[in-house]
């Protein structure tokens, strides 16, 4: 059972891939992060998740890590200097053609690691056209769920800490303390959608929106204030084991029969 860079491999020890490998993307974005962090916030999520992630659950299967994509679907922010972004169709055009090159190969399971939020509806499409056009195994794993897609926030955030809030700044204080300003970060929590019974993050009826639809002026969504380098620890551990969790699972999983020992 082995953890690879799949860069760092040569053409003919890739070629001795099983069909149980499980060739790991990490998917971030560049994007603005409010004034207090770096636009590759996303970026450095799933990196470090995917590779922490990638290396335990290579302990007992075989798994690969391909190289982070960085550009993706952030036209959410594209108001913002800063936000590199791909259109929806540019996007899905890049996936199809990485799976294509995969499946060209050995490779015969594709999980996407996604650290930002924007890109989970795309990706979910993705899934189902790669597995239909070139035969792949593919899963969507995320670094974490956001709290507009079923995951958690604080209370203090009243479930919107969605974008640059406690969770997401604690990580970074973490990871990559020296791009981190706190002297900047302020609480930007749009309390009055707490007022909408069945339309708002995490409830009924989803919306869509710009970061620059709240009136905050700055992108940010949530209440950074808190943040501590040591809840980014526990955060981004707690990630890294759920998510070499469902590697191992990606590494047997099979839609017509049990997972068995």
């Amino acid at each position: 059972m082995t953890f690879t860079r799949f860069i760092d491999l040569s053409g003919p020890e890739i070629e001795r891939f099983g069909e149980d490998t499980v060739a790991v993307l990490p998917v971030g974005a560049i994007e603005q992060h409010g004034p207090h962090l770096p636009v590759a916030t996303d970026y450095y999520m799933a990196e470090a998740v995917a590779e922490g992630a990638a290396r335990l659950a290579g302990e007992s299967c075989d798994i690969t890590l391909l190289p982070g994509l960085a550009y993706t679907k952030s036209d959410e922010h594209a108001w913002s200097p800063g936000t590199l972004w791909l259109s929806a169709r540019t996007l899905l055009s890049v996936l199809d053609d990485l799976g294509r090159s995969l499946a060209a190969g050995p490779v015969r399971r594709l999980a996407f690691l996604n650290a930002h939020g924007g890109n989970s509806a795309l990706l979910g499409v993705a899934l189902r056209e790669l597995r239909t056009r070139h035969g792949l195994r593919t899963f969507l794993l995320h670094a974490s769920l956001p709290a507009d897609q079923g995951g958690t926030s604080p209370a203090a955030e009243f479930g919107m800490g969605v974008h640059g809030g406690l969770k997401e700044t604690a990580a970074m204080l973490h990871l990559h303390p020296d791009l981190v300003d706190m002297t900047q970060a302020r609480r930007s929590v749009p309390e009055h959608l707490t007022s909408y019974e069945h339309i708002g993050f995490g409830k009924p009826v989803s919306f869509g929106w710009t970061s620059d639809d709240f009136a905050t002026g700055d992108g940010l969504i949530g209440d950074p204030t808190g943040a501590t380098p040591e809840l980014g620890r526990k955060l981004v551990d707690a990630s890294v084991s759920a998510a070499a969790a469902a590697l191992r699972e990606c590494a047997r999983f099979l839609p017509d029969r049990p997972l068995t020992s």
